[in-house]
Parts: C-alpha cells; sequence; structure tokens
C-alpha cells in the first residue's frame, strides 16, 4: 500500500482567491426590511427569467430557504448540477463556489448558468492548479486517476473518475477489486480516510479544505467530555484525529440524515456550520454544537465556515438576474473532457443504488 502525498508548495493566495478578499466581500447583515425586499425582487427576477436558483448547503440561510421556496434545490455540488440538468429552466443560478457552477455548466452546456459572485472559489481547487496537476499525472501513467468534485473544470478533463464523498469508498473499492492503482487528488483527509477503509494503493496530492483542516482532535475530545451523551458527525474531508472519535462519517446527506434520524438528542458536528441551518430545519428538537477548530487561548473557539461560500448573498443573486452578470463558461475541449468522468461516476451510481446514486436523496443530496 503506498501512502505518498506530493507536496504542493502553495504560494500565499492573493487577489481575488485570497481569504481576506473573500471575508471582505462578504455581504452585510441584512435588515429585516431589506431582507424582504431583495428576497421579493429575487422571487420576481426568478419567474421572470424562468431560471431556477440551485444553492449549496453552506451558503447563507436566506439563499437556502429561497431556492426551497421557488421549486429550486438545497444540496451538493453534484444533485444541484444535476438537478439543473434535469430542470427545464434554462437558466441555472449556482449559490456556491466557482467549481460547482462549473460542473452544472459541463452537465448542462446549452444552458445559461450564473452566479451570485464569480470570485467564490474553493481551497481544495486553489490547491491543485491544472498543469501541476497534469504533470503529476504524466508522472505516473501506471495509475487510475480520481478526483474530488472540488475541482476545476481543467483538472476534471484529466481525470479517470470524478467522486463525491457519498460514492468515493464504493467506487475506490471498486477500483481496487479490478486490481487499479490510484492517483488521488486533491483532499489529503479524505483520501487518506477512503485509504484506511478500502487499503487501495492511493498516491495522493496534498491538498486540504481550509474549513475541515481546522478540527482539532484534542479539543474534540475535550468537548466530548463535557458532553457525553452527544454523537459525532464528521465529515471525512477532516483529520484522522477527528474522524477517530466520529460515530458518523459521511457527506453532508449523511451526517444530515443522522440528525434526523439517530435517537440521541445532542450532536457535536464537524462541518461547515452553514449545515447547521438545513439541520436545525429538519430536526427542531435537536441540539448542535459546533466542533472546535482552536483552542482555549484562541478569539475564535469553533470558526468552520468557509469564507467563499459566505460571498454569497441575496444582492449578489439579484445583481445576476437584473444584470447578467456572473456567468460561468466553459470551454471546449475541457468541457467534453470533463464529462467523461463526472458520468462514468453517475453511471457506476446509478448501477450501484438505483434508482438513486448511493447518498443522493432529493432535495438533500451529498457532499
Amino acid at each position: 500500500m503506498t501512502d505518498v502525498l506530493f507536496d504542493y508548495d502553495r504560494p500565499d493566495a492573493s487577489g481575488a482567491s485570497c481569504t481576506a478578499h473573500a471575508w471582505a466581500k462578504v455581504p452585510a447583515p441584512l435588515q429585516p426590511a431589506e431582507r424582504d425586499a431583495l428576497k421579493a425582487r429575487a422571487r420576481q427576477l426568478l419567474a421572470e427569467r424562468s431560471a431556477v436558483l440551485v444553492a449549496h448547503y453552506y451558503v447563507d440561510g436566506d439563499l437556502q430557504d429561497l431556492a426551497q421556496e421557488t421549486g429550486g434545490c438545497v444540496s451538493d455540488s453534484l444533485e444541484m448540477a444535476r438537478f439543473g440538468r434535469d430542470h427545464a429552466a434554462q437558466t441555472l443560478v449556482v449559490a456556491g463556489v466557482r467549481f460547482m457552477g462549473e460542473t452544472a455548466k459541463i452537465l448542462s452546456p446549452h444552458k445559461r448558468v450564473l452566479m451570485p459572485d464569480l470570485d467564490a472559489t474553493c481551497s481544495l481547487d486553489l490547491g491543485c492548479p491544472a498543469d501541476d496537476f497534469i504533470a503529476f499525472c504524466d508522472a505516473h501513467p501506471d495509475r487510475t486517476v480520481v478526483v474530488y468534485a472540488n475541482t476545476s473544470a481543467a483538472v476534471k478533463a484529466r481525470a479517470d473518475w470524478m467522486v463525491t464523498s457519498s460514492c468515493a469508498l464504493p467506487i475506490v473499492s471498486h477500483l481496487k477489486a479490478q486490481g487499479k492503482k490510484v492517483l488521488w487528488a486533491p483532499d489529503r483527509h479524505l483520501g487518506g480516510y477512503i485509504q484506511r477503509e478500502t487499503g487501495a494503493d492511493m498516491l495522493m496530492w496534498n491538498g486540504a479544505c481550509i474549513v475541515h483542516d481546522e478540527f482539532k482532535g484534542l479539543e474534540l475530545e475535550l468537548l466530548r467530555r463535557e458532553h457525553p451523551r452527544a454523537k459525532v458527525l464528521v465529515h471525512p474531508e477532516s483529520p484522522a484525529s477527528v474522524v477517530a472519535q466520529a460515530d458518523v462519517v459521511g457527506s453532508t446527506a449523511r451526517l444530515l440524515k443522522a440528525v434526523i434520524e439517530e435517537d440521541a438528542t445532542e450532536f457535536i458536528v464537524a462541518t461547515d456550520r452553514g449545515m447547521f441551518h438545513r439541520m436545525h430545519q429538519a430536526a427542531p428538537g435537536k441540539v448542535l454544537l459546533e466542533a472546535p477548530t482552536a483552542g482555549n487561548s484562541a478569539t475564535c473557539k469553533s470558526c468552520a465556515h468557509c469564507p467563499w461560500m459566505a460571498m454569497n448573498g441575496l444582492q449578489g443573486l439579484v445583481d445576476c438576474l437584473e444584470h447578467g452578470v456572473g456567468e460561468i463558461h466553459v470551454e471546449e475541449p475541457i468541457r467534453t473532457q470533463a464529462l467523461g468522468c463526472i458520468e462514468r461516476m453517475l453511471d457506476f451510481t446509478a448501477r450501484l443504488n438505483a434508482p438513486a446514486p448511493a447518498g443522493l436523496v432529493p432535495n438533500i443530496g451529498a457532499a
């Protein structure tokens, strides 16, 4: 079994891709009257433009609510794209980060795909530049290339398979059974979890989500002592010391399902706190605690929120619908090449658990 990390030495991000820029662009909290006016205007524009809103679990709760109220979708990136592909609307508005808009465009090339802010990106995407990744793959031609959804269209274009956290385990298990060696990118924590669970031979890119990477195993253990009856729910993008303490490890859909169905009344949740909005709606009687990202001396004990997800707001939604700004384009042949790895995953999951892919629940999805 191979456990080698390609250590991509990332320079400090600058410009539109840095977290400081992202936090600076996070919309200020709205007054109730402003919120109501923007939501009403957004509803009107969605109807006038024959558009549908698809929102990720991690974005602002107002956008999640608006998507559900207007016949859209709140889910993960893959189900967002699937929903947009199958929906009759010819304009898709994607509230999330850029790779999600790209995935929607890859699956729906004939549709217009808009985003509230095109600067909204992802640390996993940023940490896996296409040119470097292609060179890494070319250096290991004997390996099957498997990439996480959180990558650019150009990276997907070089991959054999795309996976989400809900289907990565069965797909890698399938490849192992075929005698395949895997080149995995970009999240080292998710890759390590899959490797431990499957025993597959995996060569890994050294990437991480800036949100999940910050969860602390020791601090989680201390919090568990304070709440001994709480179930611990962990997304596998988290470090191994955090995953090891979990009662449930899984995608956003799996964690949401656990909150709804488990007998426990208290949960410690290690994922982006944007997820709490949907969890509170689905299980209003449950107590949710944020898993810690720092020690007692820190100013923020749990800071688990993606700054790029936070850039999505009602004003940005109105602007992209009103003025057509924030349109996503994926050029050929990148789009067609990237489509192959996505369709391979969709075909596999359809066969695995027909009629719906494993872990996918209507209006819940997986991540």
